[in-house]
């Protein structure tokens, strides 16, 4: 089983290589959107950004949500072996 805590360094790192791009941010919160190549379908996720903390569970469930992802733990063991 992979890891479930993440910086949000680190889940900006892993979705930037996959083609999610800052379009903005809001205090401390960064703003990624991706567009898929194939289809209308666009996604935006907020990310918060404090460097010294990890991103509570409830929140990084919210994120996988917002990046399309059906089982957050099969997202937090894909971002674990990417970052």
């Amino acid at each position: 089983m992979g890891r479930t805590s993440f910086s949000g360094q680190e889940i900006v790192k892993v979705r930037r290589n996959h083609g999610y791009r800052p379009v903005g941010r809001t205090g401390s919160h960064l703003r990624l959107r991706w567009e898929s190549p194939d289809t209308d379908e666009v996604r935006v996720v907020t990310v918060p950004m404090k460097p010294e903390d990890q991103i509570p569970t409830g929140t990084l469930h919210s994120i996988a949500d917002q990046c399309g992802a059906e089982d957050s733990r099969a997202w937090c063991r894909w971002i674990d072996e990417n970052s």
